[in-house]
Parts: structure tokens; sequence; C-alpha cells
């Protein structure tokens, strides 16, 4: 039931994200023409967008589980957006045609459209490499598509929030699961999952990609939260315990997707030109 709890909570904060977010997350005096730019849902996704030498590579934004782009990403993707980024997201995983819900499916179905994605934004932007920033399952999923996809050569950079590397001990997730038909995708969330032991074993990264693991001790799905960071001795993999950065940040799962030191964060790492202190101050921002 703890499971069942947190999902419910996860829908009630999707539904009333805007208003949340602007009492939650205090953003510094501005005009209410910037702010609406922030948070409205226009100019990614823009076919025609063509990255800059600032932010040379498009940055695709994967969702989690039993959601989908424009609300996982509601609160993200226009700041990127406003920093400069050709940003665009896709819903993958949905069950039937014109589903609201995506990453429903099986994980392997999904990496493969979003290796699809990849190769139509690379077409698009007339490029040669992506950055990828994925959530929850968007953090697995991703994965499969560098290891089994051959997408480790057209990604430069992966980053996460809500991170799920090594599954979770979360208890009565497949009862629960099981009595909504999500049995497929939730199982191989679950630690020591044949899905999981077959994507980590012989080591968890790809050669050439650089990695961001952020992960939250407050995480209420990702137990423990730990499981949510990469175990190869690789120079290239960065994993990051959100508290780290400030330690009043009690940002769980789903408020990650929402959380201005996540998105400060990965914007830096992102671009190594950007400020690269990150701390409780980005709550202001």
């Amino acid at each position: 039931m703890r499971f069942l709890k947190t999902l419910s909570s996860g829908a009630i904060a999707l539904v009333t994200l805007t208003s949340f977010v602007v009492k939650a997350f205090p953003v510094s005096p501005a005009t209410e023409g910037t702010q609406l730019s922030k948070r409205s849902t226009s100019g990614w996704n823009d076919w025609s967008c063509t990255p800059s030498s600032a932010h040379p590579k498009a940055l695709i934004l994967v969702h989690g589980l039993l959601a989908n782009a424009e609300d996982n990403w509601l609160y993200m993707a226009p700041r990127f957006k406003a920093k400069g980024y050709c940003v665009f997201g896709l819903t993958y995983g949905q069950l039937s045609n014109g589903s609201f819900l995506g990453a429903l499916d099986k994980m392997e179905n999904g990496a493969q459209e979003l290796s699809d994605f990849v190769d139509k934004v690379l077409a698009a932007t007339n490029t040669t490499q992506v950055d990828i920033f994925g959530h929850s399952e968007g953090s697995l999923m991703p994965r499969y598509y560098l290891r089994f996809l051959n997408g480790g050569a057209k990604v430069h950079k992966f980053a996460t929030i809500g991170s799920i590397q090594y599954g979770t001990t979360l208890d009565g997730v497949i009862k629960l699961a099981e009595s909504v038909g999500l049995y497929d995708p939730v199982k191989k969330l679950l630690q020591n999952s044949t899905f999981l032991q077959k994507l980590n074993a012989g080591g968890d990264t790809v050669p050439g990609v650089q990695y961001l693991m952020i992960g939250s001790k407050y995480d209420e799905i990702v137990t423990p939260y730990t499981t949510g960071f990469l175990r190869d001795n690789n120079p290239n993999v960065k994993n990051q315990v959100l508290q780290d950065w400030c330690p009043f940040d009690k940002s769980g799962h789903i408020l990650q997707m929402f959380d201005p030191i996540t998105f400060y964060g990965a914007h830096a790492f992102f671009t190594p030109d950007a400020d690269q202190t990150i701390n409780c101050l980005d709550l202001l921002h």
C-alpha cells in the first residue's frame, strides 16, 4: 500500500503542478511574461531549432512510469529552452493510440522508440550526438538503448533524476503492478530482476558517454536511494546525492522533477561553461 499511496500522491502532484511549483519554489523577481515563459510548454519540440555554439547538442527528455512528456517536463523543459537548448521530449510506451500515459509497455520497446526519436532529432538538427535527461524509468530505459541498440555513439551526456539503476525493494510493488496491469515494466524495476541483471552484467556504462546520476535520500520509490547510482569505476560517472548540494532539500521521487536545484545541477553538467556551484541558493532562482 505504500507504493499505491506514493503513486496517488504523484498523480495529485501532476494535476496541481503549476500552482504547487509557484508556491513551493519561489523565483527571483521577474515580469509576469518571464515567469509564464519559464512554465509554458511552448518552444520545445521545435523541429526547426538549430543548436547554438553554447549548446551544440539537442537535449532529449525521457519521462518516467505512468507519465508523459508534457506533464513530466512541464517545469524543466521551458527552463532548458530559456537557457538556449534545443529541447525535445517523447512520450513512449503507450499501450494504445491516444493513451495519455506512457512507459507502460516493455522497456525494450520503449528503448526502440527512443532510438527512433534520437535519429529523428539528429536528422532535424543536423548533428551527430544528443544529450539525454531522464526521470525514474526514464533514467533506466535509455541505458538499454545505449548498450543494446548502439546508442552509445549517438549520446554525449546522460543525466538522471529519481535514478533507479539497480532497482527498488519497495514493498508490495508486484502485487499492485499486477492489479493494474503494469506487471512487465514494474517487475523490471525490482532489485535483481532478470532485466537488470542483463543490463548491468559486465558493467553499467558504455564507453564515451558521460553520466550524472542524481538521487535523493527522501526518494520514496527508489529504496534504498543508493540503488540509483552507477557502480562502474569510470571517471565519466558522477553519482550525486541531492542533499549534498542542499541539505534542506527534501524533494522525493516526484518533486525532483520540479526542483530548481536538480535543474541547475543538470544544466551545469550539460554546459561546462555554466556556473558549477550548486547549493540551496538555487532554490531562489
